[in-house]
């Protein structure tokens, strides 16, 4: 007992420790998250928590740099034999976590793995213009796609590489448990529900880490992860709002770091479920949602609103297109006319993951209107788990927020729109056509007209509200040397102390 209380008060006078003496000292990084990875298998879910520490085990055949900029990774160089098959020069120093070389086979496996529809990745609408991937050379592998496919290198950004002779000997769901990658840091341990541990790989065949080790932690609520903050418990504290970043401008030890993403927020509509089966109930919703005063009011203008699943960074930006204006009269006279149909109530799916204070301006200007909108709040390996089923079991709305990182609008609007993605409510057709034809030619022109249509579609019968260009606010130590990226992507390998 005498060693409990020791220990209880050791914790605690730790935590009160100032930053200076706190955080300089310590040869390990902590990283407040919003939750705990639904996943460490980096070709199964697909999520900001999840991606933040998985991203650090594994590696990729290509990479983005600082600047956005697509450069090498396990590929040192790449060459196309015709508009459908590309060719990857692999680097062959690149070890997995217990020692065994990363061989050509590897890739393979990997890139297989994840477009095998028996797998099911949710992933899986990213990859599935790859048609095979084969070994042919030593130290070469050649990706085949379906047709022209101009967004392969940016979505081969984000496909891990895993280890075939670790997957194959304990299975899919041990190796979630306990992943083996190449990347700079190696998995340690995951304490469900509290922390997953990283330790530093020093036989990496790149850029070295800094920190000895890595700690991440769920933290759900936002305030908390800014008291970490300021008690020098944590290192950096992620998904913070203006006001708790204001909490932060001047508080010794620590800083405020932001950058303007390639994530869009959007409000989720069901076409195949009532109400929103009618096209003039949901154009009521873009009518009633005011997207200038959310992003004035509660962002503290750090987002931009959008018109489209698209920002001026994606290629497939299309310039000219809006959408309903903000019209709270016209709502509510689409919703008179509808009568009983809009008058049931309405579950809005949302998780913690997300700004809770966005979810309710949104459910109030709803229900300003007529509708009656109400929160349904679930963790959030539940909401993915909801908004990739079926159809007409997906939510009737929710809240979401999307990054590719791919700054591609085939990487937003094809797993968002096309009614064979799982994230996708859709059944269109004439949206399906363009999207295919969108990503089955090198032609830019003809990719930006697709777009158009898409865009104007979407702006017209909203089977989906864009909102806005998200910004990411970061609370950081102060001694923390980092740059945010628009990719939000978390380097543990470009981050380190300043000295």
């Amino acid at each position: 007992m005498k060693a409990i209380k020791a220990l209880a008060l050791a914790v605690v006078v730790g935590a009160m420790m100032p930053v200076s003496g706190f955080a300089a000292a310590k040869d390990k990084i902590v990283v407040d998250l919003v939750s705990e990875p639904s996943s460490l298998d980096p070709q199964k879910q697909w999520n900001p928590d999840s991606y933040f520490v998985y991203r650090n085990i594994f590696d990729q055949l290509v990479t983005r740099d600082d600047d956005g900029k697509v450069v090498p990774a396990i590929a040192t160089a790449w060459a196309y034999k015709s508009d459908t098959e590309i060719a990857f020069t692999l680097r062959d120093d690149a070890t997995f976590h217990d020692g065994q070389k990363l061989t050509p086979e590897d890739v393979v496996f990997s890139v297989n793995r994840i477009i095998d529809k028996k797998f099911a990745s949710p992933q899986l609408s990213q990859f599935n213009k790859i048609a095979s991937a084969a070994v042919t050379g030593p130290h070469e592998v050649t990706i085949r796609t379906n047709g022209p496919y101009p967004v392969l290198l940016a979505q081969l950004v984000k496909l891990s590489i895993v280890p075939k002779h670790v997957v194959e000997a304990v299975g899919d769901d041990a190796f979630n448990l306990s992943p083996v990658g190449s990347g700079p840091y190696k998995f340690e341990k995951w304490q469900r529900g509290v922390a997953v541990s990283l330790v530093r790989n020093d036989a990496y065949w790149g850029r070295k880490g800094y920190f000895r080790s890595a700690e991440f932690r769920a933290v759900p609520d936002a305030a908390t992860r800014v008291a970490d903050l300021k008690a020098g418990s944590a290192d950096v504290a992620v998904t913070l709002d203006p006001d708790l970043a204001a909490q932060l401008q001047g508080a010794a030890g620590t800083k405020v770091l932001t950058a303007v993403t390639e994530r869009i927020a959007y409000l989720k509509l069901n076409p195949s479920k009532p109400p929103f089966d009618d096209v003039n109930l949901r154009r009521a919703v873009a009518y009633a949602v005011d997207k200038q005063s959310i992003v004035d009011g509660l962002l503290g203008g750090y987002d931009k609103p959008v018109s489209q699943l698209a920002s001026p960074d994606y290629t497939g930006y299309v310039e000219g297109v809006e959408g309903l204006a903000f019209d709270p009269a016209q709502a509510r006279q689409l919703i008179e006319k509808a009568g009983s149909a809009a008058a049931q109530p309405i579950a809005f799916l949302t998780s913690p993951t997300f700004d809770q204070r966005i979810v309710q301006a949104l459910v109030q200007q709803l229900n300003d209107v007529g509708f009656k909108v109400n929160v349904e709040t679930v963790d959030f390996a539940t909401y993915l788990q909801r908004i990739q089923s079926e159809k007409t079991k997906q939510p009737v709305i929710s809240f979401g927020r999307w990054s590719c990182a791919c700054q591609d609008a085939d990487g937003i609007s094809f797993p968002l729109l096309q009614s064979s993605s799982s994230f996708s409510a859709v059944s269109d057709p004439g949206i399906d056509t363009l999207l295919n034809s969108a990503r089955n030619t090198l032609d830019e022109k003809k990719r930006l007209e697709a777009y158009k249509e898409v865009a104007t579609t979407v702006a017209k019968d909203v089977p989906i509200l864009p909102l806005y260009q998200a910004a990411v606010i970061y609370g950081v130590a102060d001694r923390l040397e980092w740059k945010p990226t628009a990719n939000e992507s978390f380097f543990l390998n470009r981050a380190s102390w300043h000295e």
